[in-house]
């Protein structure tokens, strides 16, 4: 089974890259999560490429397209997404009915180093991939204060935050395929 790890942040050092990958180590055997990394890649979104996906766009769709779910990780930025996040949905739903998020299996998650978690940018997430038509674990999962309670695996040193994370990854799992499951 492959997951799709897409991080809101372009950071070098982001908290949301490095949860993602800590994550690989929660996940069962069997099941793989691979990282985007070309989100600072994508050009902003304009209604007349839609039919002519520019590279980096093509290769999010394939790559949204090959995996059994998607588990996106993202910061907060002024209360919402991060606009670099948004852009690369926007470019993903198009044209309408026709993403390759239209009914995959999609989780949110949010690391920042505020006190809430990036819980707005979690909820406005969830909305858009609803939108698009993923189907959406509805779990907010916010990781406050990432900078002190992320540890050096990348994963929340509170035990709290760890099985809500694994209640997450496992909800998240039962949603794939049956085939994916199998595989």
């Amino acid at each position: 089974m492959r997951v799709l790890g897409i991080s809101g942040s372009l950071r070098r050092d982001s908290h949301n890259t490095r949860l993602l990958r800590g994550l690989r180590a929660l996940l069962p055997a069997g099941v793989e999560l691979e990282v985007f990394d070309e989100l600072a890649a994508i050009p902003p979104y304009n209604e007349d490429d839609e039919h002519t996906w520019p590279p980096a766009v093509a290769r999010l769709r394939g790559a949204i397209a090959g995996a059994d779910a998607v588990l996106i990780a993202t910061p907060e930025y002024n209360g919402s997404i991060p606009g670099q996040l948004k852009n690369a949905l926007d470019w993903v739903s198009r044209p309408a009915g026709e993403s390759p998020l239209v009914g995959k299996p999609a989780a949110v998650l949010g690391a920042s180093t505020g006190l809430f978690g990036a819980v707005w940018a979690q909820a406005e997430t969830r909305k858009v991939l609803e939108r698009i038509g993923a189907h959406v674990v509805q779990r907010e999962l916010p990781i406050a204060q990432a900078d002190a309670s992320l540890g050096d695996d990348g994963l929340p040193a509170q035990p709290e935050v760890g099985a809500q994370i694994e209640a997450l990854l496992s909800e998240l799992l039962e949603r794939a395929p049956p085939q994916a499951l199998a595989a």
